[in-house]
């Protein structure tokens, strides 16, 4: 096929998009996510734009993943126009990707304002699902008061009753606490961190003069509370360091890097066998990461 033939192709396929959500038929949401991975950026633009109007049917639930992936696509209308089909169909597990393109320093204005609308949207939704909609706490299934839901939202992201929102609080204060006495370790820019592996990271980054935030519990992924090791928000990248070989931690570590994965953030994994050739292994990572923003 040649050139004129896929313009042709991908333009056909636009309109086909359009036509689907201009008719507002729920059952056109299947096609339409197809369309969000045609190799046409314009096609998966009015892609996500149809979605977006067909944003008040039940089963636009399955086209959010769909979206969220747009939200990274390489040609910014195609994230603006993502951003904005999240914000009207208002779930939070889109919340994650629309914090990621808000937070994207080299983002056009109007991507981020999309994002940064989408967010708005989302957050009026979740409020009014709070105080209209009936609720289980996740951890025990006993039904909630409306006290209980705000209280175990605003600090959990999760809806607890209040016993199983003490035990969650006694659990998360003791593993940070557990982490925060591991710290002992002095890195050159005076960033304490938990091994020499850690070090030699931060010392390395420093030293090429990226910044970074370490070990800074700030990301949600899927409603977990992500702490990776190194964050480079100039990349948009993360840096763990797997320092240990115990059976519990290589299953924690195969569970983080699902979730990284799940969710298509850009994860550098470090082992201490790279620490010899940390300059060569992260410099590739830079670069390959270059490559594909």
């Amino acid at each position: 096929m040649n050139r004129r033939q896929l313009q042709e192709q991908a333009e056909r396929a636009r309109q086909r998009a359009v036509e689907l959500g201009e008719a507002g038929d729920a059952r056109a949401i299947g096609e339409l996510i197809e369309l969000c991975r045609h190799a046409g950026p314009t096609v998966r633009r009015a892609a996500a734009s149809a979605l977006g109007k067909l944003a008040a049917n039940e089963g636009i639930r399955d086209a959010a993943p769909a979206l969220c992936a747009l939200t990274r696509d390489a040609h910014p209308q195609v994230r603006q126009y993502a951003s904005l089909a999240l914000g009207k169909i208002g779930y939070e597990s889109a919340l994650p990707a629309l914090r990621d393109a808000a937070n994207r320093p080299a983002e056009p204005d109007y991507v981020l304002s999309a994002a940064l609308r989408a967010i708005e949207q989302i957050g009026a939704a979740v409020r009014a699902r709070q105080v209209f909609g009936p609720a289980a706490c996740t951890r025990c299934g006993q039904t909630v008061t409306r006290e209980e839901r705000e209280l175990s939202q605003r600090q959990f992201q999760r809806t607890y009753c209040n016993a199983c929102f003490d035990a969650v609080f006694i659990e998360r204060r003791n593993f940070d606490m557990k982490v925060q006495n591991q710290k002992t370790i002095l890195a050159a820019d005076r960033t304490v961190v938990q091994s020499q592996g850690e070090r030699r990271i931060a010392d390395w980054l420093r030293a090429h003069d990226i910044d970074y935030r370490y070990d800074d519990k700030f990301q949600i992924i899927q409603g977990f509370a992500v702490r990776p090791d190194f964050y480079l928000p100039r990349y948009d990248l993360y840096v763990e360091y797997w320092g240990l070989d115990t059976t519990d931690y290589k299953i924690g570590m195969l569970l983080k890097q699902k979730l990284y994965q799940q969710e298509g953030k850009r994860l550098v994994s470090i082992y201490p066998a790279d620490i010899f050739q940390l300059d060569a292994k992260l410099s590739a990572a830079l670069l390959q990461n270059q490559k594909q923003r």
